[in-house]
């Protein structure tokens, strides 16, 4: 009995340093942990549970049944995080590139069905080459499994992918499937073919970093939610968004315990709203002084700055946070802001996080660059995501709601539950200036009677009391207040119960 206990550790060894001492130093060297490292990292200590630790592939082709190595790229199981169960994959650079065969997708797909059956959340690690090219068709069969089942658990339990190194070809595509993907700053990148294919088909000469870095994919092609300096600090930042997702679409929303007072005024908010309603402000002081403990985790930071999505805390339970951001582009909705915002919102809906908004948008931006570019489409995706959500939904009006970004800015009209104002907001079809130059055209030449006029129009209509007066604001409220009143209607919405009609699928415009 002995020998055979020594000889399943002394397999356990070998399969835990994957392709060897030599190729470990040199994922080192290159400033990346490896697989095994990343996730005694990201779990709980001692938590983590392995499947499959002896798998190898089956191939034979081009000399490969003599190099089989325990585990086949991939290291898979379950943990906690904070005491919740988590299941994860995540590729080792330092068997074959961390490339897929069919066994590693075999593998990944075990662990995914297991995550779906016992609906906790999954996180995939990237660092590999692509498709295994020595096995060909089977390797492609097995990404086509992993894309299968990321379709069936969207909306049902939390998918997040961590890319940790290279992520190319297929292995692109099921990341893109999931719910957030995060991304380490120089030694990270995503690009479904390589530079050197690139300057092959188009004659582009262009970097790695350059055709699908992190500051590319945060930036300017919003693939990629954040990221982070290194590999250690960007685990972290993954574990305290688990943190706030509940375990899937049928958990509840998660808790924590709450220190900060509910009831208490913050007098500062009354002087937030500049005297000059052109005058910017910045929206996330808002937003961190109505989350509990001023813990906020921003989404897409750095992609679309006009519109500003995270998680946060009210007394102790998640809520997602959509707002216009005034000190960029005056906070108006243009397509990217419309396409970042719509996701988050159907993102909360999926796994009833109560959603609140705070509202100061002059309106959509204009432009041919817009309207070519399909900003008719891209502002619907969030009209249509506000509409469709079912979850507790508290809009706060701080300044400006101009046309139909007003509407589309979970207004009452799309089934808002509650829908505040601040004194300072001014509800109209647009700003008193570009009404009165229409409605009076005939008196533009005379400075006087356009005054008069403007001034007319901002007491009758750039006032909250206006829709108040119709039922479409609930009620006008101090700033002061704004942190009592909605963790109350929050906990006045817990049982909400709201079912769209019977369907397939929608059919949202895409």
């Amino acid at each position: 009995m002995k020998e055979i206990l020594q000889e399943l550790e002394r397999r356990r060894e070998i399969a835990r340093l994957g392709g060897g001492q030599v190729r470990i130093d040199a994922q080192h060297a290159r400033g990346k942990l490896t697989a095994r490292e990343r996730i005694d990292i990201f779990l709980d200590e001692g938590s983590f549970e392995e499947f499959d630790m002896f798998v190898e592939h089956r191939s034979t082709d081009f000399g490969m049944d003599k190099s089989k190595i325990a585990g086949d790229g991939v290291v898979t199981g379950w943990g906690t995080v904070n005491g919740r169960t988590v299941f994860i994959f995540a590729k080792d650079f330092t068997v074959f590139g961390g490339s897929l065969s069919e066994a590693h997708a075999e593998k990944i797909t075990k662990v995914q069905d297991m995550a779906l059956k016992n609906r906790a959340p999954i996180i995939g690690i990237y660092d590999a080459g692509g498709a295994r090219i020595q096995e060909g068709v089977a390797a492609l069969g097995g990404y086509a499994e992993v894309f299968q089942r990321n379709v069936l658990a969207s909306g049902v339990i939390p998918q997040i992918s961590v890319i940790m190194g290279p992520c190319a070809g297929g292995d692109v595509y099921s990341p893109a499937m999931t719910d957030f993907i995060f991304m380490v700053r120089d030694t990270s990148y995503m690009f479904v073919t390589g530079p050197d294919v690139v300057k092959t088909v188009t004659n582009e000469t262009v970097t790695s970093e350059q055709l699908g870095g992190a500051s590319v994919h945060t930036t300017k092609s919003s693939i990629a939610d954040a990221a982070y300096d290194n590999d250690v600090d960007t685990l972290l930042q993954v574990r305290r968004l688990v943190d706030f997702l509940p375990q899937s679409n049928t958990a509840a929303v998660p808790e924590i315990e709450c220190y900060q007072s509910v009831t208490e005024p913050d007098n500062s908010l009354d002087t937030l709203i500049p005297a000059n309603a052109n005058k910017p402000y910045d929206i996330k002081e808002l937003i961190l002084k109505v989350a509990d403990e001023g813990d906020f985790f921003e989404i897409q930071e750095s992609f679309a700055k006009n519109i500003v999505c995270g998680f946060g805390r009210i007394e102790g339970a998640t809520v997602g946070f959509v707002a216009n951001q005034p000190m960029v582009l005056a906070g108006v909705l243009d397509s990217d802001a419309s396409r970042k915002a719509a996701r988050f919102v159907r993102f909360c809906d999926c796994f009833n996080i109560p959603i609140v908004t705070f509202v100061d948008v002059p309106g959509f931006l204009p432009g041919t660059a817009q309207e070519y570019g399909g900003l008719i489409k891209h502002g619907a995706k969030l009209l249509f995501a506000y509409a469709e959500a079912t979850v507790p939904k508290l809009t706060v009006i701080t300044r400006k709601a101009f046309g139909g970004a007003y509407d589309v800015m979970a207004s009452k009209h799309l089934r808002g539950d509650l829908n505040y104002a601040w004194p300072t907001a001014q509800i109209a079809v647009m700003g008193a200036k570009g009404a009165v130059e229409i409605i009076f055209r005939k008196d533009i030449a005379d400075p006087g009677k356009i005054a008069a006029h403007t001034k007319m129009y901002e007491d009758r209509f750039l006032s909250p009391f206006v829709a108040a007066e119709r039922g479409y604001i609930d009620e006008v409220i101090m700033p002061r207040s704004t942190r009592r009143r909605l963790a109350q209607g929050l906990r006045m919405l817990r049982n909400k119960d709201l079912t769209n009609p019977w369907k397939k699928h929608d059919n949202i415009p895409l």
